[in-house]
Parts: C-alpha cells; sequence; structure tokens
C-alpha cells in the first residue's frame, strides 16, 4: 500500500479535532508535519499524533516527502499558504472560506489549473449522511421540484471553541476573519444549498449586524455575529439562510426543504436526522449519523476523500470553483 507524508499548516481546535485525528487513522498516511507561527502549539500536537514538527513554513513546502498540505491557517492568510502549497506541488486541502475574497479565492484557484494538484475546500457538511441521502430523494424527484427553503446554522460563539477559549480570538477581528459569522457558519449552508439543489444563489437581499458579542476590550466586535437573509437561486427557488453566533442554548444546524409534494427536514430532529413529511400525509424517517457539532466531533470524512483523491487520483468532492461560488454570496451578504 502506497503511503503518504501530509503537511498541516496552523495548530489550533480545527487541526487538534478534526485533520490530525483523521490523517492519524487514515491507512494511507504515513507521518504528519505540523508547523504553527507559536511552535508550542505545533509541538503539543505533534506529540499527541506521532508527528514532527518544522519551524518555518517554507519547510513544508520544499519538502519532496510531503504530498498534501492542510491550510488550517486563519482566513486572512489562506491565499498566501494554499497558493505558495500548489505552486510547490503539493495538493491542498483549505479550511473554509477558501479566502476572505473573491480576488484572494481566485489567486488560489489559478494556483490549482497551473500546478495541477488537487484543491478540496473543507465544506463538510456534503459528507453528512442525512445531506447526501437529501440530494438522492431530490434527484429523483421523489417530491417533486424543489420550490423553497430554509437553513441555518448557529452556535454560541468560536470563542467557546478556539484554542484560547476567550474573547480574544481572531474570529472576532475585521482584518482576520472579515467576514464573522458569514464565513464561519454561513458559508457551509450556502455550499450546502448549491450541493443539495444542484443551482446557484444568484440574489441576496441580508441584514448583518454585531449585536451581542464583546471583544477583549469589551466592545462590540469589528464583524457580523448575526446574519438573517433572503436568497433567489438562478433556477427560481427562493429560501431564507440565518446565521448566528448567539444562539444561547443547543447548536442549530437544520435546513428544510419545501417541495411540490412535500417537505423534507434536514438534521431538525435529534433522533431522525432526515424526516420526509408527504402532502398526502404520509411521513418518512431516516435515522442517520447525527451531524458533527463542537461538542459532538465524530469523523467528517473529508480528510478521507481528500486522500482517496490524491491515492486514486479523483476530482475532489468540493472543488476550488465550487469554493469560490459559495464565497461571491457571502460577499453580496456581507457587501
Amino acid at each position: 500500500m502506497k503511503r503518504i507524508n501530509v503537511g498541516i499548516i496552523g495548530c489550533g481546535s480545527i487541526t487538534k479535532h478534526r485533520h490530525a485525528p483523521e490523517y492519524r487513522a487514515n491507512p494511507y498516511v504515513e507521518e504528519i508535519v505540523f508547523y504553527d507561527r507559536n511552535i508550542e502549539r505545533a509541538i503539543a500536537l505533534a506529540k499527541i499524533f506521532d508527528g514532527r514538527v518544522v519551524e518555518t513554513v517554507e519547510e513544508l513546502y520544499n519538502d519532496p516527502t510531503i504530498v498534501a498540505i492542510s491550510d488550517c491557517s486563519s482566513n486572512e492568510a489562506h491565499h498566501i499558504h494554499s497558493t505558495n502549497a500548489l505552486l510547490h506541488g503539493k495538493h491542498v486541502l483549505c479550511e473554509k472560506p477558501l479566502a476572505i475574497t473573491v480576488q484572494h479565492a481566485e489567486k488560489i484557484v489559478e494556483a490549482q489549473q497551473k500546478s495541477g494538484k488537487k484543491l478540496m475546500v473543507d465544506h463538510n457538511q456534503r459528507f453528512t449522511k442525512a445531506h447526501q441521502k437529501a440530494k438522492e430523494i431530490i434527484e429523483q424527484k421523489e417530491l417533486g421540484e424543489v420550490l423553497t427553503f430554509k437553513t441555518t446554522f448557529g452556535h454560541q460563539g468560536p470563542e467557546n471553541w478556539g484554542v484560547n477559549k476567550s474573547n480574544n480570538t481572531w474570529f472576532f477581528k475585521k482584518d482576520r476573519s472579515h467576514s464573522g459569522v458569514a464565513g464561519d457558519l454561513g458559508i457551509h449552508k450556502i455550499d450546502l444549498i448549491h450541493y443539495l439543489l444542484n443551482d446557484e444563489i444568484e440574489e441576496v437581499h441580508s441584514f448583518h449586524g454585531a449585536l451581542d458579542k464583546v471583544d477583549e476590550k469589551g466592545k462590540p466586535i469589528e464583524v457580523c455575529d448575526n446574519v438573517v437573509s433572503v436568497l433567489k437561486t438562478k433556477k427560481g427557488r427562493l429560501g431564507t439562510a440565518t446565521f448566528s453566533w448567539t444562539y444561547y442554548g443547543k447548536e442549530d444546524n437544520s435546513t428544510i426543504i419545501y417541495c411540490q409534494n412535500g417537505i423534507m427536514k434536514i438534521c431538525y430532529d435529534p433522533v431522525d436526522q432526515l424526516i420526509i413529511e408527504r402532502k398526502d400525509g404520509g411521513v418518512v424517517k431516516y435515522q442517520l449519523d447525527p451531524i458533527q457539532t463542537n461538542e459532538n466531533q465524530t469523523n467528517s470524512g473529508v480528510i478521507d476523500s481528500f486522500i482517496d483523491c490524491i491515492i486514486h487520483d479523483k476530482d475532489p468532492i468540493v472543488t476550488g470553483q465550487d469554493a469560490l461560488s459559495s464565497l461571491k454570496v457571502i460577499e453580496k451578504i456581507i457587501g
């Protein structure tokens, strides 16, 4: 069996809870090489996951034994690290959002095209079993055509998720996060709607603001903590989307699709991850794997899919172009 070495840029929570454990569990991965500007973080994760550490990011780029790199840096650095990694001949799995602006994202996509390497983006909702089953039902037109939808993603905020567990998180900084909750949670649901409906959001009307979160100085944060938007797709479907860092209870990561002959409730019920309510009164319930939450970190399937693309030379399930399409919508939402 061919086994490969992978590098990871950035050793925060997403690396600790998702990328590193999923690489470690993948049978095709030989070694993980960690880099972080704070070398102590890299050393700590290398100990946990039996990897090694490099002191500079250039060492990752120039190491001929490293075949692929996960870019888990903060948003404002993606267009630098992912572009450089691709142009150094590495396959890249980039965290979402692909970049803080469409212009920066286009730079990464151009680098991928020039390099001929794989570029995958971590829009992990495509891998959720309930979403995959819902897409299958939509494609088979079991409920007729999709008419409208509503989707939401909200939790108590990134200050409870990050490494420092404080209001000093980079997610709250305009120069690093750029789009706040829209780029953190919203882009997941925009990509999901594109994926489920095989369609793209074209028109956007939205409200957004910093309603409750404060920074380490007690001042309102520089980016939005809530978004409420109305959307129209190229095929004429209408929908609403809400994203929040102020759902001070259980996380809500649900989507409802309204079709000609019934309704699909996805990740709406904690027991039945997909519920079909038919126009004629019939109800079908599917118990599938529960969706990931910050409290329930299960294998996302993203790393396995990325490695599979490399080993078997397949196209990624989430391409740079897919991620670029979603980012264009986010720019309209916060524009």
